[in-house]
């Protein structure tokens, strides 16, 4: 079944500076597509339209069948997830960051279910009291990648989060990116990773604004 279209997508700087041209893509439940290519070629460009943070010069996004822009605003996040390169964590805590989730849903603190979250990025239960300003680079990107989860979403969106990650980082953030693919998540990745994109199983090349599909690695 497609969860996601992307039908003719464009995009353009104000200098006319060509981003994207004519970007099509389905996306089936439970997909995990890898976005690859040389930098500036529009990958994260393409992750921010999908994720309704960038407007297309052309071009419409469908999440299943009804277009983005007949959602609320608030209710498509809920369902397409953005992760970023560089984690942007608020507030003072850990606890603030894993609330805002539940928040935003009127609903009430469960704090269970964030320290298990908390758990499956080895981190404790503990860590929903410790500041934002101690935590390491490798804690911030499992802290933001565990508040965009904490309700599974749709689609979940990947812009390049294992980037300056210790190899014990990426192996954790890793692994939880496949458990989450394993309870359904379809999930788009964008990587310079050569690992990731060795063990992706489906592989997109975007270059120049022109997305394709990898040519054979031989």
């Amino acid at each position: 079944m497609t969860l996601l279209k992307v039908e003719n997508i464009s995009y353009r700087l104000s200098n006319d500076k060509i981003i994207l041209s004519d970007i099509n893509l389905n996306v089936d439940t439970q997909d995990f597509i890898t976005i690859t290519g040389p930098s500036g070629g529009g990958k994260s460009t393409l992750l921010k339209i999908i994720a309704s943070l960038v407007t297309p010069t052309v071009g419409k996004i469908y999440l299943e069948e009804q277009l983005q822009t007949d959602y609320l605003y608030t209710d498509y996040r809920k369902e397409v997830s953005y992760c970023f390169q560089q984690p942007t964590l608020f507030g003072e805590t850990v606890g603030d960051n894993l609330r805002f989730p539940f928040e935003v849903r009127n609903l009430p603190f469960n704090q269970k279910a964030a320290v298990e979250k908390l758990k499956a990025v080895a981190l404790p239960a503990s860590y929903l009291d410790k500041k934002i300003t101690e935590l390491s680079g490798g804690e911030k990107q499992r802290v933001a990648l565990i508040r965009n989860i904490l309700f599974s979403p749709k689609l979940l969106l990947l812009d390049e989060v294992t980037t300056g990650l210790d190899e014990d980082s990426k192996k954790i953030v890793h692994q939880l990116i496949d458990q989450l693919q394993q309870t359904g998540v379809t999930i788009i990745q964008v990587t310079h990773d050569e690992t990731e994109i060795y063990q992706a199983k489906k592989v997109l090349w975007i270059k120049g604004g022109k997305l394709a599909y990898e040519p054979s690695r031989g």
